[in-house]
């Protein structure tokens, strides 16, 4: 079930909203338990069959909770559990995520004939089995306590609104929250707000974009990009708003509805197309990842607290990591290791600590560059592409459908340059106490939500961009 649905905007969020603030709005544990139950039912809608793989999962990571708070005291022992968890936690999601590529790049490289497995990828099992690692991992140190009642655990790990979408939600931010959260008027009325903000990015830009990036991608034919280096550059920056505007929407969408239900949880974008170094990029994209392997990868791997050779050797694990977590695919993994050359470089010489007037340039050449990379089916794909970019190969410097797109939807690619910056949010600092502005706020935010559920009612292009995590 997708946000941007009708099943779930009219039928599923206002029978959830309803039931937990009318008739269970004084009991805390049954508010708990029933969005657990609503949060399985959200899952299963889309996955009936891997509904039991999730709640195998929480299961799993409870008893080893309960084992790793137990036995904290026994170093060898508590190790032992950790690394038995990871390893069933990461052979889990490389069985379901990563086992046909690999069975295929043995038979491609070996020779071999191997028959490869056809295993259908649960949506959203990165998000999930991430989460379920972090319970484990912040009940051992000590940064939130230990659930006894398995359904606690279920909803943290399950919680419909960043369930197949994230942001990551860590144990230790939602840990009080479980059993302690307060609801209120205000918190309810932001969340909404952020909610219909997120929608309309999702489905008013991210999918418009969409529309001209797939047909971009989709000019690579025999071998050939069939279009000309404008359209190959329109191409790639339409999918540069589209994958901003898709994954920060439903960010948006996801903490809007967490704090709908009292919770709170981090943010996950911060305008990261304004960074002036590929570092600071990092530090404003998909933050809840960023920080997952920064505390639970490089951290325990000695971060840059090491020799310089062992601080590469870091950086080397954490975004070949990084790639790996996004797909089964060349092109996921080789977009990780060129972020490992950048972020490398700029570490090393200093340059992630300085601003230079070039910077913002410098970042955005190497973002879309390695946006080209994620998009692309395969590195044969991607280095078309990114040579048609450059005049190799392309059907001249421009042709008539660069400007058929772009009178088509020069509106969307006007706000989704808007949308890059935080222009919106300065106004409203400024003008809070503005009631003409905050009634110009409020109309628009309306707005956006009638002409997003106009769309949706339409069957407009809706992708869903996070099948492969």
């Amino acid at each position: 079930m997708l946000f941007p649905s009708e099943v779930f905007l009219f039928v599923f969020l206002p029978t959830v909203l309803a039931i937990y603030y009318i008739f269970l709005r004084k009991t805390r544990s049954l508010k708990n338990i029933f969005l657990l139950i609503a949060s399985l039912f959200f899952y299963a809608w889309g996955e009936p069959v891997y509904v039991y793989l999730m709640i195998g999962s929480i299961l799993f990571n409870w008893l080893f909770g309960i084992l790793v708070d137990r036995y904290r005291d026994k170093r060898v022992i508590v190790r032992i559990f950790i690394v038995l968890m990871v390893a069933v936690n990461i052979g889990v999601l490389g069985w379901y995520k990563y086992s046909k590529f690999t069975v295929l790049q043995i038979n491609r490289f070996l020779h071999t004939a191997i028959p490869v497995p056809i295993v259908p990828l649960p949506i959203g099992i990165s998000f999930f089995t991430f989460q379920a690692m972090s319970y484990v991992i912040d009940v051992y140190r000590k940064r939130g306590k230990v659930q006894r009642n398995p359904l606690s655990v279920g909803l943290y790990i399950s919680l419909f609104p960043q369930l197949i979408a994230g942001p990551i939600v860590r144990y230790e931010t939602i840990a009080e929250q479980i059993e302690h959260r307060v609801e209120n008027f205000k918190d309810f009325s932001a969340g909404v707000t952020r909610f219909c903000i997120g929608l309309g990015k999702k489905v008013l830009i991210a999918n418009n974009m969409a529309v001209v990036a797939d047909n971009s991608f989709g000019l690579i034919i025999n071998g050939e990009f069939q279009a000309s280096v404008g359209m190959a550059w329109l191409g790639a920056i339409a999918y540069t708003f589209q994958i901003f505007f898709d994954f920060s929407g439903y960010s948006d969408m996801a903490i809007g509805l967490g704090q709908m239900f009292g919770f709170h949880f981090e943010e996950n974008f911060r305008y990261p197309y304004i960074s002036k170094t590929v570092s600071e990029f990092w530090r404003r994209w998909h933050i809840s990842m960023q920080t997952w392997f920064r505390d639970y990868v490089y951290f325990p791997l000695g971060g840059s607290r090491v020799s310089v050779p062992r601080h590469i050797c870091n950086l080397f694990v954490v975004w070949l990591l990084t790639g790996m977590w996004h797909g089964a695919n060349w092109p996921f993994i080789a977009w990780g290791l060129m972020y490992f050359v950048i972020l490398t470089f700029e570490k090393l010489t200093g340059l992630s600590k300085k601003e230079y007037w070039w910077g913002h340039i410098y970042t955005m050449f190497f973002v879309i560059i390695g946006w080209v990379i994620f998009r692309s089916t395969g590195m044969g794909n991607a280095f078309l592409y990114i040579k048609a970019m450059f005049g190799i190969g392309a059907k001249g410097l421009m042709d008539k459908a660069v400007g058929a797109y772009i009178l088509q939807n020069w509106i969307y690619f006007v706000f989704a340059l808007l949308g890059c910056a935080p222009i919106v949010p300065w106004i409203d600092e400024k003008l809070k106490k503005n009631r003409v502005w905050q009634t110009i706020y409020a109309a628009g935010v309306i707005l956006c939500v009638l002409i997003s559920v106009s769309f949706i009612s339409n069957n407009a292009y809706n992708p869903f961009i996070y099948f492969n995590f």
